[in-house]
């Protein structure tokens, strides 16, 4: 019975890897299910990392909506322009500012979430490791809400 199963798991192991249609990752496995908000918000964060803020901010509307312990706890509107002034000077403070997705999940046919680590170096160097929480609400191809939480607290 043993040498019964072993076979059935080899063949199977075999069968899979010589079956054409199966895809050899998941990433391949599941591109015809990525959304393009998906790929908007996986854009968003290659210019966010090659510091293209003029890219990056021009993938919002031209007045979004923000949520962003950095900003208060109300929500504010700001341009495309103040976008990428905020994280240019953000950039020229923490040279290897960096963002790290963890996972991105839609939710309805405007929302993104994405689960994130930011990581770089202070100003006093210091590194630092921060997880991020962002939902993206994605309107005729652009953002329009961007609602982001951390943990802004003092150790």
């Amino acid at each position: 019975m043993k040498n019964l199963l072993l076979s059935a798991l080899l063949i199977s192991a075999i069968s899979g890897c010589n079956n054409p249609q199966k895809a050899e990752t998941p990433e391949q496995e599941n591109a015809g299910t990525v959304t393009a908000n998906e790929k908007l918000v996986r854009q968003y964060f290659e210019h966010f990392n090659k510091h293209e803020f003029d890219k990056m901010a021009a993938m919002y509307t031209e007045t979004a909506e923000f949520k962003d312990p950095s900003l208060g706890t109300e929500t504010v509107k700001q341009t495309r322009a103040q976008t990428e002034k905020k994280y240019s000077e953000m950039a020229q403070m923490i040279s290897d500012l960096k963002d790290e997705v963890v996972n991105v999940y839609p939710s309805g046919e405007n929302h993104i979430v994405v689960e994130f680590v930011s990581t770089g170096t202070a100003p006093d160097k210091s590194t630092f490791r921060l997880p991020i929480c962002t939902i993206f609400t994605i309107e005729n191809g652009l953002i329009s809400k961007d609602f982001t939480y951390y943990d802004n607290s003092q150790p």
